[in-house]
């Protein structure tokens, strides 16, 4: 049991992908799932774990929040979730023998995957920080692509791996574009200026980056769905802004 490290994660409406999360996470004696307002059975499914605190929260974008689902945590060192991503049996073992070090603050490498196909082009794999002490540093606040503040430490990676499922279906693709995308106008309103020229270009470009240069093609059917997401992601990222300037002038 791993006892000295408290899991952290945020999530809502996840109860197609948090029974896999969860069953990962046995050996920690401390998992935080913050809720912010589910009306899937989410909850439900994080009351059947006795590892799991379960919190109900509002969101207040995705740094804000991960700093506050971690104020719950029992310990000081914090491994970051999200209610996607299953920890490789590897990643446990490692992390249970690892002597940790307040100097320090830790990667661990993202395979993602597109149901249960491994997208490596589009997407590729991550090395991303998620291991870290709350006392000592925490997530920027930004309301998206957020991460955790790593000036003044030493990076180490954890061998093993933790597997992303972000979207098992073409809906979660929308639903999520259409949550990032109103996230970034509202966050960016006042601040960036935006028109429907440049809500089309980015977009395309979007499109063309993802599918061509980066390869999505090779991803076969996945890796369209993927690029197709990405320019509508864009487009409607930039028009949403254009919208919000205009209504505050």
């Amino acid at each position: 049991m791993i006892e000295n490290i408290s899991c952290v994660i945020i999530a809502k409406d996840a109860a197609s992908t948090i029974i896999p999360t969860l069953e990962s996470l046995k050996s920690f004696s401390d998992v935080v799932v913050y809720d912010n307002g589910s009306t899937d059975t989410t909850l439900e499914i994080a009351k059947k774990y006795l590892n799991v605190n379960l919190v109900q929260g509002e969101f207040f974008g995705f740094g804000e929040t991960k700093n506050r689902a971690a104020s719950f945590a029992k310990n000081e060192w914090v491994l970051s979730l999200d209610a996607d991503e299953v920890l490789s049996d590897e990643f446990v073992e490692n992390l249970s023998k690892l002597q940790l070090d307040e100097k320090n603050i830790y990667t661990i490498l993202r395979q993602n995957y597109y149901k249960n196909v491994h997208v490596k082009h589009c997407w590729g794999n991550d090395i991303i920080v998620r291991l870290f002490n709350k006392t000592k540093t925490a997530f920027t606040d930004e309301k998206v692509h957020e991460k955790v503040i790593e000036k003044g430490f030493h990076v180490a990676q954890i061998s093993g791996s933790v597997l992303h499922y972000p979207y098992s279906t073409i809906t979660d693709f929308i639903i999520k574009l259409d949550r990032y995308s109103s996230i970034f106008a509202n966050d960016n309103v006042g601040k960036k200026t935006s028109s429907p020229t440049k809500a089309f270009f980015n977009a395309l470009f979007s499109f063309f980056k993802t599918y061509f240069l980066k390869r999505g093609f090779l991803d076969g059917y996945a890796g369209l769905v993927i690029a197709f997401s990405h320019m509508a992601t864009n487009f409607y990222k930039y028009i949403k802004l254009y919208e919000l300037n205009r209504e505050k002038k």
